[in-house]
């Protein structure tokens, strides 16, 4: 997959086959539209196309309201979709004198000028243009106009698998990560640097690695203690992961930690991605150590039951 970044960079194709959005963690829905487009760019020999956008448009046109977290980093987004083979994906940096261009604009400009789109593939509910005022009534309109195509994923094939972000998001601020895995068509994952923590859990037999995620926007789970897989430069492996304060030794903010199984060399500085496979339980306050002990022998051999 291409990746290009301005429009003046665009190539030249002979038959594009496109289709446009946010794209935010590329789930089964995401996944229903691309296949689609991938499809229709072999029966018509063409290439296949994706307009994306980043930042998130909410983030540029409520400035404001912080509240948005992401499903996908723009590095998670790209190798999404380039391992669903995508041939192109222009991803435009989305400002506040973009979000001001028209449909008319979109069409002529993006559409027609820069991409000479033969053919449009978009889901029910795609808007486009100044305050989304553009839809497929206004593109099959137009398309006649310009000489492209354009076909809509009906209401039906995509609420078949019922899922948006906003669900998985949901799922995932209530700890639940099966859930969101199968509307993904993947484990949720979260990628972060190590850095130094208070080093506690080496004394408790359980060092742990201190996670910082690498996108200030990307959705954390709910705090709890999960089954995940830890992929490290060295390779996969199995762990249990912490999202809380941990109560047991007054801590006052949030931690991500992850025990490794099976695992003893230095991560500090490197970056690690986990991969949330099954909620085990919620974050719970010991009357001591030697209880906390025992709690994560539990932990690990219900992690290890879940993992295999």
């Amino acid at each position: 997959m291409i990746v290009i970044r301005e429009l003046n960079q665009f190539p030249s194709l002979t038959h594009a086959v496109v289709t446009s959005g946010t794209f935010d963690g590329v789930h089964v829905g995401h996944q229903k539209i691309l296949s689609r487009l991938m499809e229709a760019a072999r029966q018509d020999n063409g290439q296949s196309v994706v307009i994306s956008y980043w930042p998130h448009p909410r983030t540029v046109l409520n400035p404001k309201d912080d509240s948005l977290r992401l499903l996908s980093t723009i590095e998670e987004r790209i190798e999404a979709l380039r391992e669903f083979g995508v041939d192109y994906l222009l991803l435009l940096p989305f400002t506040k004198e973009f979000a001001q261009l028209s449909s008319e604009e979109y069409i002529q400009q993006i559409l027609i000028n820069t991409i000479r789109t033969k053919k449009l593939v978009i889901g029910y509910d795609h808007r486009f243009g100044k305050n989304r005022e553009g839809g497929f009534d206004y593109l099959q309109e137009n398309g006649a106009r310009y000489g492209f195509t354009v076909e809509e994923i009906p209401r039906q094939d995509i609420d078949a698998v019922g899922v948006s972000s906003s669900k998985i998001r949901t799922a995932l601020e209530k700890g639940d990560v099966a859930t969101a895995a199968r509307y993904l068509g993947r484990p949720y994952s979260l990628t972060g640097t190590v850095v130094k923590g208070k080093q506690l859990g080496r004394t408790l037999g359980y060092p742990t690695a201190n996670v910082e995620p690498q996108e200030k926007l990307k959705l954390v789970p709910a705090q709890g203690i999960y089954a995940v897989t830890v992929q490290t430069q060295s390779g996969s492996y199995k762990g249990m992961l912490s999202i809380g304060t941990n109560p047991t030794v007054q801590g006052t903010h949030q931690t991500i930690e992850v025990n490794i199984f099976d695992f003893a060399s230095d991560l500090y500085g490197q970056e690690i991605t986990l991969f949330f496979v099954a909620y085990l339980r919620p974050e719970l306050m010991f009357d001591g150590l030697e209880a906390l002990i025992q709690q994560l022998h539990q932990d690990k051999v219900a992690a290890l039951q879940v993992l295999g």
